[in-house]
């Protein structure tokens, strides 16, 4: 029983992407761990301002997409994914935060967050890729 309540504080809300039940019309639902990586998801996918009744919610990370890749940079994209969590993610805490760039010539930043869900105090991992180019489809060949 106290498992169940422990787990409960993790929460139950849409998935994300939203998606429904063909037959019933029902909401896909997303409960426990899965629902703190989703909305991970969500936060870090969303610029503050873009929600009416939450206009501080999000991280921001749009406004670094064109700029150069410095060190100072990846200082800078690790303190705003930090603080969106600390104000926006009360279930866990962030151990370390870790951003690989070695895929940044394929326009891909791989950011990683180590947390733990505070009241289980189990450890668990995020993974965000970052792209740092616009658009889905690319040509070679214009």
């Amino acid at each position: 029983m106290a498992n169940r309540i422990e787990r409960a504080y993790l929460g139950r809300g849409w998935s994300f992407p939203p998606s429904f039940e063909p037959f019933t019309g029902q909401v896909g639902l997303v409960q426990e761990e899965i629902d703190v990586q989703e909305s991970l998801s969500i936060l870090l996918g969303t610029r503050p301002g873009e929600r009416v009744m939450r206009p501080d919610f999000g991280c921001n990370l749009d406004v670094m997409l064109f700029e150069p890749l410095t060190t100072t940079l990846i200082t800078v994209v690790k303190d705003l994914i930090q603080t969106s969590i600390l104000y926006f993610e009360p279930r866990i805490d962030v151990l370390k935060i870790n951003i690989d760039t070695t895929q940044t010539i394929s326009g891909i930043i791989v950011i990683e967050i180590d947390y733990r869900i505070r009241n289980t105090n189990s450890r668990s991992n995020f993974v965000y890729p970052f792209y740092l180019e616009e658009g889905t489809e690319r040509r070679q060949n214009l």
